[in-house]
C-alpha cells in the first residue's frame, strides 16, 4: 500500500466482509471489482441528475473492462427523490435489463444516491450485491459505510429500510474537488461527530488542521477520512444491525432530523446534524456532564468548518413533538445520545420533554 492510498477491510461476527478502499482516482475501480467475480456479470450503475453527469461515463468505461454489460439508471437529484417511487423506477430498469440475482448494482452518488440503491439491492429479488462508490465527503465517511440502507415516507427520514452490507466501497478522493463549499461542509459535521463521540485527540486535530482541510489538502484528507472510516468501522463492527453501540453514531440526529423535516430540506442533512449536535451538548451541559468551556469548544467547532449552530422560523414545540416520530424511539421513549466528556458519547432514556425543549429552545433564533 503507497502511502497515496489506504485500503481498510470491514468484518461481520468476526469475518472479513467487504473493504473500504480510499484512492486518489478511479483508476483502480476495475481491479477492486474485478476481485468480486464480476466477469459474466452485468453492473447498473445508479446516479444522479448531477453526479451522472460528472462520472458516469468514466466509471461506466472503467467498469466493462471486468463485467459483461453496465446499464446506468440515473435519478434526479434530491433528498425529495429519495422514496419508493424512485425505488420503483429502479426496479422495473432492472427488470427490463433481466438483472438476476448475481448480477451489482454501483452507488454511484452521495447518501441519498448510496441509501436508496442500497435499499433496491437489498429487496430485489430478495437481495442482490451492491457496491458503494460515494462522491460527497459526507457518504464517504458515514452513509457508505455499514450497510444501513432506507429511503424517506412522506418525509420521515429513512423510516423504511433494511441492513444490507456492501460488497466494496471505492472512494475516489478527488472528487471531493468538485463539491462546494456547502456540501464540503456538511461532510465535516459527520467528522467532527466522529471526534465528539470517540476521539479527543481526533476532535482537536481537526480544529488544529482547519486551513488545510478547507484547502482540501490531500496529504490532509486522506489521513482524515482514513480515521472518520476506522471510527465509524469500529462502532459498526461491533453492533452491525443498531441494537447498541452503533446508536451512539446518532449523535446530534434525533433533534436534527426534526430540524431537517420541518425546514422541509431547506437545511442539509450535514447543517441539520450541526445544529442537532450543538443542541446535545447543550443538554450535557445543563446536566453537569460537560463544562461550559467544553460546550463553546464543541459549538466553535462547528462553526470553524462554516455550519451553522443554530436555526430560525421553527417553534420549539413542533420541532419536539418532530422528535417523537423518530426511529429511534424505544418503549415511547427517544435513545438519546449525549456526551460525558469530548470524546466519549452514551446512549440515555430518561431525557425528558423539559431536557429536549431546553435544547431545542438553545439552538432556535438569533445568537
Amino acid at each position: 500500500m503507497s502511502d497515496k492510498n489506504r485500503i481498510l477491510p470491514v468484518n461481520k461476527d468476526g469475518v472479513f466482509c467487504y473493504s473500504i478502499v480510499l484512492e486518489q482516482d478511479f483508476s483502480a475501480l476495475a481491479e477492486r471489482v474485478e476481485a468480486l467475480d464480476t466477469k459474466n456479470r452485468k453492473i447498473c450503475i445508479v446516479t444522479d441528475s448531477q453526479v451522472g453527469t460528472l462520472y458516469a461515463e468514466e466509471v461506466r468505461r472503467e467498469l466493462l473492462k471486468v463485467c459483461q454489460n453496465v446499464t446506468v439508471y440515473t435519478m434526479e437529484a434530491g433528498e425529495e427523490h429519495k422514496t419508493l417511487d424512485t425505488v420503483k423506477g429502479l426496479y422495473e430498469h432492472l427488470i427490463l435489463e433481466h438483472f438476476d440475482r448475481k448480477d451489482l448494482l454501483a452507488a454511484l452518488g452521495g447518501g441519498v444516491v448510496g441509501d436508496l440503491t442500497g435499499f433496491t439491492a437489498a429487496t430485489y429479488l430478495r437481495g442482490i450485491g451492491f457496491i458503494q462508490i460515494p462522491t460527497t465527503l459526507l457518504s464517504q465517511v458515514d452513509s457508505s459505510i455499514g450497510g444501513k440502507t432506507g429511503v424517506d415516507f412522506d418525509s420521515y427520514k429513512n423510516m423504511v429500510g433494511a441492513f444490507h452490507m456492501p460488497r466494496l466501497v471505492y472512494m475516489n478522493l478527488s472528487v471531493l474537488n468538485t463539491l462546494s463549499k456547502r456540501q464540503f461542509a456538511c461532510g465535516m459535521a459527520e467528522i467532527l461527530k466522529h471526534g465528539l463521540i470517540k476521539n479527543a485527540k481526533y476532535y482537536d486535530w481537526l480544529l488544529e488542521h482547519q486551513t488545510a482541510i478547507q484547502n482540501r489538502d490531500y496529504e490532509v484528507l486522506l489521513p482524515m477520512i482514513e480515521e472518520s472510516c476506522k471510527v465509524k468501522r469500529a462502532v459498526v463492527e461491533e453492533d452491525p444491525t443498531e441494537q447498541g453501540q452503533r446508536a451512539l453514531l446518532n449523535y446530534g440526529h434525533t433533534i436534527g432530523h426534526a430540524v431537517e423535516k420541518l425546514k422541509d430540506f431547506q437545511l442539509m442533512h450535514g447543517e441539520c446534524v450541526a445544529v442537532g449536535a450543538v443542541a446535545a451538548a447543550y443538554i450535557s451541559r445543563q446536566r453537569g456532564l460537560i463544562s461550559s468551556e467544553e460546550f463553546e469548544k464543541i459549538r466553535q467547532g462547528f462553526e470553524a468548518f462554516s455550519l451553522p449552530t443554530r436555526t430560525e422560523e421553527l417553534v420549539a414545540s413542533k420541532v419536539l413533538e418532530t422528535t417523537k416520530s423518530d426511529k429511534k424511539m424505544e418503549a415511547g421513549r427517544i435513545k438519546f445520545v449525549l456526551l460525558k466528556k469530548i470524546g466519549e458519547a452514551f446512549v440515555d432514556k430518561s431525557v425528558t420533554e423539559e431536557e429536549l425543549l431546553f435544547g431545542i429552545t438553545s439552538i432556535l433564533g438569533e445568537k
